[in-house]
């Protein structure tokens, strides 16, 4: 029987007792609730426990809530820390932010269901800055960033550059094939800079529309199109002295393009529906899997954005170029998903890893992944063995159907796969699910194969 997960500990800070009890007893049911009086009262709490969240207000006897976050943001474990006030302004809440808040709340606009959101959005953001902190200490330390992205030749280059520009201000571009590992190497580079302490923020370009990724990046003013009902800062503003990662960079629209040169250009923005003039200590990382100097060639993107983003390019080489990488990131991936699902695998056959080596990797390192992750589940053997992959590496090993295919004269590895794809879709008359299954694929990753080879109508 599984022990209870213990709940949360929030630390309430009001001179109000009817405030106290209040948020007491909307909150309780999900974390185990502490209150103080004033600062003095809290500070004492803070020093005894670990409180994973710090709800303050603004006003307190003897000292304000934001000298008591700063005492808070002192400790080795660091709450999540809100600030209240009904003396609300966006000079306070701009200060409150640059002195530890994590966020800031005006008590005359309190909604419960508004708070327990933000208190479970902010905890997650946190848990993911623990990821990266120890995912720095794990590069620096532990395994070295080369034997946790690869040591091959390429690879080796791409590292040593990511170290050479790591410490600079300078903007980077990111190149190559999707699943080639440009976001892991984007988060290199924050670690492994003077930026770490600050915030990385995540910006997919694709996922959203003009107005939106607009709305997204720069912010906007309450009214300032329809459906913006109050303000919204905007990424540039949430990375302020971190890093901006803009993936899909090549998607951006004209609108968005342009907007995007000045702030790389003059490092100032206006949000959507104001005139004032803002400014942001951001460091720009760009990628994209697409090929922008034809972009640039057929009028899709800007020559002068390109240059700016293009000050250093780093160029990450697909998988099936590294070969030698494979096993060691197998491995890696082996030791991560038998730890998640608690199963005693430890290698592989020489059959499977024979099988993995021979494999083209169309996805990259993320096929990879969820190939390791589908051996690790099916396997009831120590060791992964050729049985346990997806059938589509089953199908690349020696002697398998794949090989077979690729024996012919003048057939790529993409050939390759197409016909096997068009074999498991006759072979299950045309049902996809049943086709995937039988490849070893998701049935989203076979209709983004089916796309890819134009047989959508098959």
């Amino acid at each position: 029987m599984n022990a209870t997960k213990p709940k949360p500990m929030l630390l309430i800070v009001d001179d109000e007792k009817p405030t106290r009890d209040g948020l007491r007893a909307a909150l309780e049911d999900h974390y185990d609730v502490w209150t103080a009086e004033d600062a003095k009262a809290a500070a004492g709490l803070l020093e005894e426990q670990d409180f994973a969240v710090l709800l303050t207000d603004f006003r307190l006897p003897q000292e304000d809530g934001m000298k008591l976050i700063a005492r808070a943001k002192s400790l080795s474990k660091p709450p999540i820390c809100i600030l209240m006030t009904a003396y609300g302004s966006e000079e306070l809440a701009v200060d409150a932010m640059k002195r530890g808040a994590d966020d800031y709340i005006a008590k005359g606009r309190l909604q419960i269901d508004e708070l327990e959101l933000r208190i479970a959005r902010a905890l997650r953001q946190q848990h993911l800055e623990v990821e990266n902190q120890s995912l720095r200490q794990q590069l620096e330390t532990e395994f070295g960033l080369e034997n946790i992205v690869g040591q091959s030749l390429a690879m080796r280059e791409v590292l040593d550059t990511v170290r050479q520009v790591a410490p600079a201000r300078t903007t980077v571009l990111l190149l190559g094939e999707s699943g080639t590992g440009k976001e892991l190497i984007a988060k290199a580079l924050h670690q492994l800079s003077p930026r770490a302490h600050g915030p990385m923020v995540t910006v997919h370009c694709a996922a959203l529309s003009p107005t939106l990724l607009e709305s997204e990046l720069f912010g906007h003013e309450k009214g300032a199109f329809t459906g913006a009902h109050e303000k919204r800062i905007g990424r540039f503003e949430q990375a302020q002295g971190g890093t901006l990662f803009l993936d899909e960079i090549g998607e951006i629209d004209a609108s968005v393009q342009v907007k995007l040169l000045r702030f790389l250009g003059e490092r100032t923005f206006e949000r959507v529906g104001s005139n004032k003039t803002l400014t942001s200590d951001v460091r720009v990382i760009a990628a994209t899997n697409r090929n922008l100097d034809e972009q640039v060639k057929v009028g899709k993107f800007r020559e002068d954005l390109f240059f700016r983003l293009a000050v250093v390019q780093i160029v990450l080489p697909p998988l099936r170029e590294r070969a030698g990488d494979i096993p060691l990131m197998a491995r890696v991936f082996l030791r991560e998903f038998a730890g998640e699902n608690d199963k005693n695998v430890n290698d592989f056959t020489p059959e499977a890893l024979e099988a993995l080596m021979h494999y083209g990797w169309p996805g990259n390192a993320r096929e990879l992944r969820t190939a390791i992750e589908h051996a690790v589940v099916l396997t009831r053997n120590e060791k992964i063995g050729l049985r346990d992959l997806p059938a589509a590496l089953r199908a690349a090993a020696p002697g398998g159907g794949a090989a077979r295919l690729l024996a012919q004269p003048d057939l790529t590895v993409a050939e390759a796969e197409k016909q096997l794809i068009l074999r498991a879709l006759k072979e299950c008359e045309g049902n996809r699910t049943g086709a995937a299954r039988k490849l070893g694929l998701s049935r989203r990753t076979l209709h983004r194969k089916l796309h890819l080879y134009q047989l959508e109508d098959v």
